[in-house]
């Protein structure tokens, strides 16, 4: 339905709608993009002085965008046009600086050209708002100004990191779908402190070129959004396929709670967990049971215990080489957190990344063995709630350990 008086559908703000029902409100003709970015730009006027989940942000580029999309013929329009979306501090664009939030990049200029990740959503016809927030290379647990925007009581809490201002912007509503990366949490745990919906696609499947890497094997590009069916029309244009064919045929679809068989898996860290997510953890529990689930406690073999180790060892060995160059040009401007990597005297040795790399291949197919046998998989992605203050981005706790430990 839509209001004659805005050209917007009525009873919803344009900047809360998701990113599917802005994208058919644009193809129906109800509202244009130029009219969309407009709501944007008003809730980033309102919000983001306190947000900060912004760090390149040029209204006026936004506007050149949004009519460019305008003129584009509705026959030949993508599956995301007009859509907006934000992206991590790390992503290299043609037409933004990209800083990582690092002294050795604070004059940089523009990319040569769009990162892949990018240039598949352009391609898709969504506009890019700007850059979000990271902390220094996306490799610290220091956090900027960023401030997690379900922060309540005259207090900041953390939105989490590395991808503080993607999940912050998305649960703001300033921006409905944002890029993020993680090498060791940094989806998922934005994700879960900011209360937004976040996927951290199988490793590899979206493509890393054009983006500051810390650990070659660990990085993984994932995404940001308030409705989970957003999640799925993100994916759909990365091409992420659910399976071979034969095997995605056997999944049902839509998924149904009632009859599925529902693994629950605390981890070997769970003596970790705050009393919030084991709160959240019997909650899920009982809503699970209450809708018809088949619920399962599943305890992982011992060996899962040592993927945290091996995972510290490829990544760690991986993170030498990406600071090393920074490290010689001016050890001083690179953060105190981040030296040790290049300065340690006892770096895995050839045999250790060796042992390492077997050891969770070993994992993922046992992992597989278990996986086969159930629908669904609950683990813990933090171990708390965010905590107070910006100085921490929380705990690097794997309570996650498979999809985090063994590169699925």
């Amino acid at each position: 339905m839509q209001s004659p008086a805005n050209g917007r559908p009525a009873g919803k703000e344009l900047s809360g709608l998701s990113a599917i029902e802005i994208h058919d409100a644009i193809q129906r003709g109800e509202v244009t993009v130029q009219q969309y970015v407009e709501d944007l730009i008003r809730q980033h006027e309102k919000r983001d002085g306190e947000i900060h989940a912004w760090v390149h942000y040029d209204k006026e580029y936004i506007r050149s965008q949004a009519k460019a999309l305008d003129a584009v013929p509705t026959e030949v329009r993508g599956p995301l046009h007009g859509v907006a979306f934000g992206i991590k501090d790390i992503f290299l664009t043609r037409d933004m600086p990209t800083r990582y939030f690092s002294p050795f990049h604070e004059f940089d200029g523009n990319g040569a050209s769009d990162s892949a990740a990018v240039g598949v959503l352009r391609a898709s016809g969504a506009l890019l708002l700007g850059k979000t927030a990271t902390t220094e290379l996306a490799s610290t647990m220091v956090g900027g100004p960023c401030v997690n925007p379900r922060s309540k009581g005259g207090k900041s809490y953390t939105p989490g990191g590395s991808s503080s201002g993607s999940a912050a912007a998305v649960a703001d509503g300033q921006v409905p779908i944002a890029l993020g990366t993680q090498t060791g949490g940094s989806i998922v745990r934005p994700g879960s402190f900011c209360g937004v919906w976040a996927f951290k696609p199988t490793w590899g499947l979206v493509s890393t070129e054009g983006v500051s890497r810390c650990s070659v094997t660990c990085d993984t590009v994932g995404f940001f959004a308030n409705h989970v069916d957003d999640l799925e029309l993100v994916a759909r244009v990365f091409r992420l396929e659910l399976d071979t064919p034969e095997r995605a045929n056997s999944i049902k679809t839509p998924f149904e709670v009632r009859g599925a068989r529902v693994a629950m898996i605390k981890t070997h860290v769970w003596e970790l967990a705050k009393p919030a997510t084991r709160a959240a953890w019997q909650r899920a529990r009982e809503l699970l049971v209450a809708a018809g689930a088949q619920v399962e406690d599943v305890d992982l073999p011992g060996g899962f215990a040592r993927a945290h180790e091996w995972r510290e060892v490829i990544a760690g060995s991986e993170a030498r080489s990406a600071f090393l160059s920074r490290y010689l040009e001016d050890k001083d401007k690179l953060h105190e957190t981040l030296r040790p990597f290049v300065e340690r005297r006892h770096v895995p040795g050839r045999d250790d990344i060796i042992d390492a790399h077997d050891g969770i291949a070993a994992l993922r197919r046992e992992w597989d063995g278990i996986a086969a046998r159930y629908d669904a998989i609950v683990t813990p992605s933090v171990p708390g709630e965010a905590p107070e203050g910006l100085g921490d981005t929380g705990s690097a706790v794997r309570t996650h350990s498979p999809t985090l430990h063994l590169f699925l």
